[in-house]
Parts: C-alpha cells; structure tokens; sequence
C-alpha cells in the first residue's frame, strides 16, 4: 500500500507525518492504525515496533494484524 492522499512538498517528495499524530485520526486515512489504541500517537507506535518510516511502520502492522 503507498501514502494514500498524502500531499507532497516544494520538492515533489511525500510530507512526513507528525510523530504526535494520534492513531485515530491516522486510521482515517491508514486502515492498519485501527488495530492500534486511538490515543496513542505515532511516534509511540514507531519506537515500539522499532521502525523509521510510515511505511516501515505500516508493513509492521500488518505483520502483527497476520500474526507474523
């Protein structure tokens, strides 16, 4: 899955999500974040699965989602 609906900035590349974004509101727009507590934001998320990017982060959660 890619970024979805993000936007891009000046230089053409996708805009980074903000590590204080809340899993709530990334489940709008990123199904994996429903599996995640809505208060949690993504920057938690991302220091528990030990990951660096959104898509590393999604991909991780989809392998928990398969039991993987």
């Amino acid at each position: 899955m890619g970024l979805g609906e993000h936007s891009r900035n000046k230089d053409g590349r996708y805009r980074q999500e903000r590590s204080d974004s809340k899993a709530k509101n990334l489940a709008k727009e990123y199904p994996e974040f429903k599996a995640v507590p809505p208060e949690k934001t993504y920057g938690q998320v991302k220091k528990q699965l030990g990951t660096a990017s959104m898509d590393d982060t999604l991909k991780a959660l989809r392998r928990q989602r398969r039991g993987q």
